[in-house]
């Protein structure tokens, strides 16, 4: 086997997020013990990188089933925090307190609400991209601007803070990833795992259950490898569509609920720039642009290299500045890999030894 046919084996590998993650926690494992204080891989911190991670998988979830329909969604980052507004206006203006009788009805009122909010975004942007045949990336930035402009509008254009004793206990502790001293949870061995990373793991078992074992999943897969065709055989292109943007609302109204979680304030602002870490990672985890290829796991490792990254680069006390520059450079470089991935570009291959023809 020549250099030309291992290369381009390793670039058609679904494994290559696993192995990229890998080497970037052992990159920043390393440094950190040479140059700070080598906690990078300590138990509360590989707690706070799960936890960052579930934060991005969650909408990246929805995210990935929307570009392997050949989709984009920057309305992503507005639409989760216009979601964790809309829950944070119904607990600061709650009428019962937690343990009063009526708390579970407020609870579910909102916790529904902002479900209904995120399918609203959703089925918005798969209606306009179906009904207009206006591309993806067209429709979106403009419910982008309009979702944040209605995010502002229910803020009062301010951060929503409501009292603690609105918020049900199960919601403040969804993203708690403990102490320094706590290493485990029960019985000495089990890993302290945030409730917010279970919840992951859960909504990534249905997404994958979803796409490959049933009609629905083969019919996204279909219209991201060719659009005519799965037309042609039957597919109904229109309401695919609609359901994989108002699916995608779902897990992105989740993504609003952890997010308000973890940060205890609505602010529809906070939205801005969150649609590319979302996409991001779904890129980084081997996702095509192009549609018709994804991987819930790899998905899952992107969103973790995001994290790993920005971790390392905090306790290497490395300025946001240059954290920004580097995962904007893993990105190209994965967006290059994918190009790769397609025989493109040429010009890379051509500088590959040529295959050896003798016996």
């Amino acid at each position: 086997m020549n250099f030309r046919r291992i290369l381009k084996t390793i670039f058609q590998s679904q494994l290559g997020p696993i192995f990229a993650l890998a080497f970037i926690l052992m990159l920043f494992a390393i440094a950190d013990q040479r140059w700070s204080s080598g906690n990078y891989l300590s138990p509360r911190n590989f707690r706070v990188m799960m936890n960052s991670a579930a934060l991005i998988a969650v909408p990246a979830l929805g995210m990935t089933m929307i570009i392997i329909a050949a989709g984009i969604d920057l309305s992503a980052g507005t639409a989760l925090t216009l979601c964790g507004t809309v829950l944070a206006t119904q607990f600061k203006y709650a009428a019962v307190a937690s343990g009063e009788p009526g708390f579970f009805w407020v609870v579910l009122q909102a916790v529904g609400l902002t479900l209904l909010t995120g399918c609203l975004c959703g089925l918005v942007n798969g209606g306009l991209i179906s009904l207009t045949k206006v591309v993806p990336f067209i429709v979106t930035l403009g419910t982008m601007t309009i979702f944040l402009g209605i995010g502002q509008i229910i803020s009062r254009e301010s951060t929503v803070y409501a009292d603690e004793k609105n918020i049900p206990g199960w919601l403040s502790d969804f993203c708690y990833t403990g102490s320094n001293s706590e290493r485990y949870l029960n019985f000495g061995f089990l890993p302290n795992i945030p409730n917010s990373v279970l919840l992951t793991l859960i909504l990534a078992i249905a997404v994958v259950l979803l796409l490959r074992y049933t009609v629905f999943g083969r019919n996204v897969f279909a219209i991201g490898s060719s659009e005519s065709t799965a037309r042609l055989c039957g597919v109904n292109v229109p309401f695919t569509i609609i359901t994989v943007y108002t699916l995608a609302g779902v897990f992105v109204a989740l993504g609003g609920l952890m997010y308000y979680a973890n940060v205890k304030n609505g602010n529809p602002s906070d939205g801005m720039g969150k649609e590319l870490e979302i996409i991001a990672a779904v890129v980084l985890g081997g996702g095509s642009l192009s549609g018709g290829r994804g991987s819930i796991l790899g998905t899952l490792m992107g969103a973790l290299i995001i994290t790993a990254i920005r971790s390392g680069c905090a306790q290497l006390s490395i300025l946001n500045t240059y954290t920004h520059i580097i995962i904007g450079g893993i990105i190209i470089v994965a967006v290059i890999v994918d190009q790769l991935r397609h025989g493109s570009p040429e010009w890379f291959f051509r500088l590959l030894p040529a295959k050896n023809t003798e016996s």
